[in-house]
């Protein structure tokens, strides 16, 4: 058992036979009562962001998550197939359960598939990924007078917003976590 003042961000455990991972933590101790621990979770069975609140010392049940390297094969239309990358087996994802992850995912790319006890829960993407840009707005000339941006869709189908120098074809580094422009590859 794991005591909620020792939770820290990244850390997963059971809760009301849900699976949470701590986002942000909060310890409020006032002088005559007893230290409240806010916590910022995700749930990881079904994405909905939240707060719960314990009592300083209260106990939850850690719990341990297998991830596995796996190749991004094809979309099947209503899910997506993996493939462990060490034994061959092939496994099936509802799209449902990565619409996010979607928007970066090409076919061969290598994730990782994060799993509890045997229940697939999602696929972790790496920090950041390399796209090929499809279709690019013309950049105005002359409207440099500050750091201006155009939009531009990824060979995913995401659109987003880049410099006026980055071209169709050119190749751009973008972060998963929310979806920006990082960099030209």
């Amino acid at each position: 058992m794991i005591i909620v003042n020792d939770l820290k961000p990244g850390l997963t455990f059971l809760y009301d036979n849900n699976l949470y991972t701590v986002i942000d933590i909060q310890h409020n101790k006032t002088a005559m009562r007893q230290m409240i621990v806010k916590v910022k979770v995700k749930n990881l069975r079904n994405g909905a962001i939240t707060d719960i609140s314990f009592t300083g010392g209260d106990k939850v049940e850690p719990a341990h998550l297998d991830k596995k390297e796996m190749q991004y094969l094809y979309d099947t239309g209503d899910a997506l197939s993996f493939m462990d990358t060490t034994t061959y087996e092939q496994i099936e994802i509802p799209k449902d359960h990565l619409e996010w992850e979607l928007n970066f995912l090409k076919p061969n790319d290598n994730v990782n598939v994060t799993m509890y006890e045997g229940e697939i829960l999602g696929v972790a993407l790496p920090d950041k990924v390399t796209l090929e840009v499809t279709y690019s707005e013309p950049g105005v000339k002359g409207d440099t007078a500050t750091s201006a941006l155009k939009n531009a869709t990824l060979e995913t189908g995401w659109t987003i917003k880049v410099p006026l120098f980055i071209e169709q074809g050119e190749m751009v580094v973008i972060t998963t976590a929310d979806g920006k422009y990082a960099g030209r590859a």
